[in-house]
């Protein structure tokens, strides 16, 4: 056995059939990560064109750009399966369980991300698909195969990649980027490290065992919550900014500030009770996608 390969107990357990076998290439995806980056690439979308886009152009963007997400999670799981292998919350995965073997992961995802490339050029435009793609790219070799790594900071700087899909969105109705593109950019880089913070403060033990650098490891749980609530004011105040862009109206201004103090409300609660990290990751999770949900919704009115 190549010593570098994470140990895997028992027989290389290959998939019994070929529903197992989509079973383990499809969750090899990480599926409920793309969810999220879709609703924000369809609302952005709907700004953009300030109204419906076309059913044809919204299917189009939605496929290509869970083509290049589900590329950039097959790769990531790729390079991170000797960190997956040691953390509870992630070892059953496929490659660190054994289901599939790395070389094999690494084809499909590289496959998908090229995919993605091609059918956002053929069916929206070239700008759409470069940035679906440099958002894979920046997610493999800065954030996982450097950043991830090397500092507490990697989420910060890491949350560029899971941002790309608000100028998809936008892109592929315009074929160019404006201001209100780039203020949805910045709403899901600034909400990215309270999100992931809260998770990593939930499985601290994990990232320590497999010497990942989060922020709970290196600095401690009180720096935690303080950079939690920071940057979620600079998140509430960035989610505002929307509405001067003129790229959406009272509607959605009025379900910004609502939000934003549910937020903030949920960051003050977390200060007092770190065990409440769990609950504040899914409110946060509900939050950015009723946020992007209420841009569309006040196009409309």
């Amino acid at each position: 056995m190549n010593q570098s390969e994470p140990h895997v107990s028992g027989a290389f357990t290959r998939p019994t059939g070929w529903r197992d076998l989509v079973s383990v290439y499809f969750r090899l995806t990480k599926p409920r990560i793309i969810e999220l980056l879709l609703v924000i690439t369809v609302p952005a979308a709907i700004v953009a064109e300030g109204g419906w886009p076309g059913t044809w152009l919204v299917i189009a963007t939605l496929l290509g750009g869970t083509l290049s997400a589900a590329g950039a999670n097959t790769i990531n799981s790729v390079a991170d399966r000797k960190i997956d292998r040691v953390m509870t919350r992630t070892m059953t995965r496929p490659l660190p369980a054994g289901r599939i073997d790395p070389g094999s992961a690494l084809v499909f995802g590289v496959g998908l991300g090229a995919a993605g490339f091609v059918w956002l050029w053929a069916t929206t435009n070239l700008l759409a698909a470069t940035l679906s793609t440099l958002g894979l790219l920046f997610y493999v070799f800065v954030y996982t195969l450097f950043l991830k790594r090397s500092t507490p900071q990697n989420i910060v700087v890491g949350g560029a990649a899971g941002s790309v899909p608000a100028l998809v969105g936008w892109s592929a109705v315009t074929g160019t980027l404006a201001a209100p593109a780039w203020v949805m950019f910045a709403i899901v880089f600034l909400w990215t490290p309270p999100h992931f913070w809260a998770l990593s403060l939930r499985y601290k033990d994990d990232y320590q065992a497999a010497n990942v650098p989060m922020l709970p490891v290196v600095a401690g749980v009180r720096p935690t919550l303080d950079h939690i609530r920071w940057y979620s004011v600079a998140l509430v105040g960035a989610s505002l900014l929307l509405y001067p862009t003129g790229a959406v109206g009272g509607v959605y201004l009025i379900a910004a500030i609502a939000l934003g103090g549910g937020f903030l409300a949920a960051a003050h609660r977390l200060q007092r009770r770190p065990t409440y990290a769990m609950r504040f990751f899914f409110l946060s999770n509900i939050y950015l996608a009723t946020l992007f949900g209420m841009m569309a919704v006040d196009v409309f009115f």
